[in-house]
């Protein structure tokens, strides 16, 4: 059962049956009751949801720390097949994604997104440390929305998001 397909099922039961207890609607779904709890948890949270993608730390946390205290709802994952399938699982609002990453590459897994109807729509942000035009535009025709280089000003980083965001809200 995929995961979205679970979440509208909670979603139909409570709707319909709002007294059923946490333990009745795991047994219906035939699930834990602590995932029917996790999922009601993460379904009531309306904050705007980003996903970073890089599989270094020191780059991963303070930027996850950063957006958090921004108010963002933050998800991790540290390589390209991970960030594809949070990417089409949670369906994030933003895209952060390192280029250079062991197996698959930033390039490859804005490619995979842009090309599969249910991720097309989400907005990429490519951070990395490749400060070429060449990579630069390789990145934007790939389909990525910014690109960012790395060292970067962490008030630019929010003020590009924020611009991205409210680019694709209108």
């Amino acid at each position: 059962m995929d995961i979205s397909d679970i979440d509208k099922k909670i979603v139909n039961i409570i709707e319909k049956e709002p007294d059923k207890s946490y333990k009745q609607i795991a047994e219906q779904l035939q699930i834990t009751e602590t995932e029917v709890g996790e999922r009601i948890e993460r379904l009531s949270d309306i904050r705007l949801k980003m996903l970073i993608v890089d599989d270094e730390l020191d780059t991963l946390i303070p930027l996850k720390r950063t957006l958090e205290a921004e108010d963002y709802q933050v998800l991790e994952a540290s390589s390209g097949m991970e960030a594809i399938e949070k990417t089409r699982s949670e369906h994030p609002d933003l895209v952060l994604l390192d280029l250079m990453m062991p197996g698959m590459d930033g390039i490859e897994v804005c490619k995979v997104l842009k090309e599969d109807p249910s991720t097309n729509d989400i907005p990429i942000l490519m951070l990395t440390a490749k400060g070429d035009v060449e990579d630069k535009i390789g990145g934007i025709e790939t389909g990525a929305d910014d690109y960012v280089t790395k060292p970067f000003d962490l008030g630019e980083l929010k003020a590009r998001i924020k611009m991205i965001l409210r680019r694709k809200n209108t």
